[in-house]
């Protein structure tokens, strides 16, 4: 059996997990969840988030799981995860990246837009509160086109804005250190937030030990809370 390692990506909390993560301990699996520093229940003011808090809180979260887990990261988390990596690689077993970004050393997630995510065609920034958010009316299309009514109902009921500052600092990604650990990439082909093209492009940029694909919108932890799971464990496999 596997530790997970689940952690959120932008406006999110361990809330999502909430499919997810009982799926995967019905199986025998070990599942640690978080909310990252101004997201979900935790009271971090928005102003103090920073991508070096964020990667602090995954590493606790690594730490807490006792053995290297496998390490999962979801949309904005792929920053995370990698630099996770790049601080403690010894610590983590695989990284997988759930239809994620996946950076190269010296990119920022804003770096990675694409005009043909519906993210970056709706986002809006408050530069006086340094958060971003997309407005309620893209919320379903762009994250969870493929979820229930009740899902959808309780994301929109839950999620925050994003602070500006941890998703415009770039990451470290050293063949050295990130470049040692293990990865995998889930792809999800009807994402229209991480677009698949914008997904292929950063595997071929920047290279993944295995590629698994789940037909998909943007959030497969609710929408096929199963499947994820099957993918999850598959890679966790060593072939």
């Amino acid at each position: 059996m596997s530790t997970f390692v689940l952690v959120h990506g932008a406006y999110h909390g361990a809330w999502c997990w909430y499919r997810l993560k009982p799926e995967l301990e019905s199986r025998g699996h070990e599942v640690v969840t978080f909310d990252l520093p101004a997201h979900g229940i935790d009271g971090t003011p928005y102003a103090e988030a920073t991508l070096d808090g964020y990667v602090d809180r995954v590493c606790e979260a690594v730490d807490e799981a006792g053995d290297p887990p496998v390490l999962v990261g979801h949309s904005m988390a792929g920053m995370l995860i990698t630099a996770a990596a790049e601080r403690v690689p010894s610590e983590i077993d695989t990284l997988v990246y759930l239809t994620a970004y996946l950076p190269g050393d010296g990119e920022s997630m804003l770096d990675q837009r694409s005009e043909a995510s519906l993210v970056t065609q709706h986002f809006e920034v408050d530069e006086e509160r340094g958060v971003g958010w997309v407005p309620e009316a893209w919320l379903d299309e762009a994250f969870y086109a493929d979820c229930s009514a009740e899902d959808r109902a309780l994301a929109r009921s839950l999620v925050r804005p994003e602070p500006i500052d941890p998703i415009s600092t770039p990451v470290a990604a050293t063949d050295e250190r990130f470049g040692r650990v293990r990865r995998v990439y889930v792809g999800c082909t009807e994402d229209r937030a991480i677009t698949p093209a914008q997904q292929e492009a950063a595997v071929e940029a920047h290279g993944v030990d295995r590629e698994l694909t789940l037909e998909a919108s943007h959030s497969p932890f609710l929408s096929m809370p199963g499947a994820t799971a099957d993918a999850l464990e598959t890679a966790a496999e060593r072939e």
